[in-house]
């Protein structure tokens, strides 16, 4: 169990786009997701862990079990095509970093019917198994509200058939700026049995900054990692909850107006009074927080290490 996270810590991380769709809905002509009662943009946790999952991938060269693969032929391999190079569940986990920190449900179909020597008991257990994950996410809103999608109507040299004389006119839907505001829990509990340790939980942390700024194609350009704050706790199975209703954007512009960070200022007030009154709980906080990020406590601009003096801050080394 060496290794394995002991600390809950809560995760605060905050990112903008513009004009890029950040998650785009495949059921309504692939627009971004907007709760239509508020104005918000909305990212589901799905795709904040794909970022994470294709960085740990591409970039760290870590074994990932949630992933695209295709065989020789160039088809995608199914989920047991995948399993089977691992065998067994506790060999997934051993290996495959996702699985440590987000888990997963598995109801693997074996070729040729059972093995040979399993009971049926001992063959389902082996095939089918759920975990839940270490990390949890809710879904990512826009601190702003975005207004309506921008539809954008882009040309191609290249037909899109044989008997075509022109090209094809791509289409899409851009949101000109959002602030998207992620919060989630790390569980010391559920880490035990995923066998997270901490050093996956900095590959996460590495993950959430660097891969969004590594989501370099045409769909996600425009994405940018603005501020990233881990609150890691000494008492056990306590956090404070909601880390993200605790934070205001301020702006001389309305919302739907916003077009650049350097337009808008990220009101910290409740969230450093209320990391004061749990201070005696609080381990250290862990910060990265981007350039050109304008921080706020009551009307005075702050760094993030001045917000609550009397807990150890302590910035990310990415």
């Amino acid at each position: 169990m060496s290794g394995i996270i002991k600390n809950r810590s809560e995760i605060l991380f905050i990112y903008d786009v513009t004009d890029t769709n950040p998650n785009g809905d495949p059921m309504d002509e692939n627009k971004p997701r907007i709760d239509e009662e508020t104005g918000h943009n909305i990212v589901t946790d799905v795709r904040l862990k794909r970022t994470v999952r294709d960085y740990l991938h591409d970039f760290k060269q870590k074994e990932i079990f949630v992933r695209e693969e295709r065989d020789d032929t160039g088809n995608l391999k199914t989920k047991e095509a995948i399993y089977e190079h691992y065998g067994s569940p506790d060999r997934v986990k051993e290996k495959c970093v996702d699985i440590r920190l987000f888990g997963g449900t598995f109801a693997l179909k074996r070729k040729g019917g059972e093995k040979k020597g399993k009971t049926p008991e001992e063959e389902s257990a082996e095939r089918a198994f759920a975990l839940t994950g270490a990390v949890q996410f809710k879904f990512g809103r826009s601190l702003n509200k975005v207004g309506e999608p921008t539809f954008v109507r882009g040309h191609t040299v290249m037909p899109s058939g044989t008997e075509k004389r022109q090209g094809t006119f791509p289409e899409q839907y851009i949101l000109p700026y959002s602030l998207i505001a992620f919060y989630g829990i790390v569980n010391e509990n559920a880490a035990k049995t995923t066998r997270m340790t901490e050093a996956d939980l900095q590959l996460l942390l590495e993950g959430l900054w660097d891969g969004t700024k590594n989501l370099i194609t045409r769909s996600k350009m425009g994405q940018m990692p603005r501020f990233l704050l881990q609150v890691i706790y000494k008492e056990q199975n306590y956090h404070i909850g909601e880390l993200d209703r605790r934070i205001k954007l301020l702006s001389d512009k309305r919302d739907e107006q916003i077009r650049d960070v350097s337009e808008i200022r990220l009101d910290l007030t409740d969230l450093a009074r209320t990391l004061e009154e749990n201070k005696d709980k609080i381990e250290k906080v862990c910060y990265v927080k981007d350039k050109r990020l304008t921080l706020v406590k009551g009307e005075q601009m702050v760094e993030v290490q001045e917000i609550a003096t009397e807990i150890k801050f302590e910035p990310l080394g990415f």
